[in-house]
């Protein structure tokens, strides 16, 4: 998967992916109680844990979208949003604008953009997610769940920043609508569904129940997926794992 990316995008300097990653933090959490980006799973909080698998992406940079201050202890950089309050079309367009303003050694085409409170999200489908935008002609490519488009988890083209820009300043908030005014690729279920081993991809948080059964699921996941050491249990003449 990682040659074939890189074949089809180019690549900077240490296998460095032509993409840049953000994640969009402090959205309302109204339903929720709490800010989410806060919210641990596993001993590390929401937003931690999207950095820890957008770098494992291998792409250019890694940022969030939300207030300096706030969330400046989150483990990456956190770019200040520039629409606060207008919701995550505002976060989109920020990120836009982030990347197109970088210098030419390191900036990037394509923007891997997606929300911190989709817990279910892995390495191999964000991958597979570039990789189809990569070999797309489209400006924006989707990922399309039995609910409809997930248009927090897409990539976007820097070169959509106008018309993105252009919708934002005509009053459009809905990100759906603003992805259907541009070239779009979307990914129907058959070309995700395997990288869904849980049913639960695109499953956000948007409720403290939500929250407890992501935090269920995957620290049982994580805990069945430690290395375990051995010992010896004399009584029973044979190893077991180690406390």
């Amino acid at each position: 998967m990682r040659s074939r990316m890189l074949r089809s995008a180019g690549k900077f300097g240490h296998n460095r992916l032509n993409a840049a990653g953000y994640i969009l933090v402090g959205g309302a959490s109204s339903r929720f109680g709490s800010d989410k980006a806060f919210a641990e799973i596993g001993g590390k909080t929401m937003a931690g844990r999207m950095v820890d698998v957008l770098r494992g992406v291998m792409v250019h940079g890694v940022w969030l979208i939300g207030n300096a201050v706030k969330y400046r202890d989150l483990g990456a950089e956190c770019i200040p949003d520039l629409w606060p309050g207008e919701g995550p079309l505002g976060g989109i367009l920020t990120a836009l604008r982030h990347t197109a303003s970088l210098p030419r050694f390191e900036t990037s085409d394509y923007n891997l953009i997606i929300s911190c409170d989709l817990p279910f999200l892995n390495l191999k489908w964000l991958e597979e997610l570039l990789f189809r935008a990569f070999e797309s002609d489209a400006q924006v490519v989707v990922p399309q769940s039995a609910v409809g488009l997930e248009p927090l988890c897409a990539v976007w083209r820097t070169d959509a920043l106008s018309a993105v820009q252009r919708e934002f300043a005509r009053g459009l908030r809905k990100v759906t609508q603003a992805m259907k005014q541009l070239p779009m690729e979307v990914l129907d279920e058959s070309l995700w569904k395997r990288f869904d081993s849980d049913n639960r991809l695109f499953s956000n948080m948007n409720t403290p129940a939500d929250y407890e059964e992501a935090r269920r699921v995957l620290e049982d996941k994580e805990r069945r997926a430690e290395p375990w050491t051995p010992k010896f249990d004399q009584g029973a003449k044979k190893f077991t794992k180690r406390d």
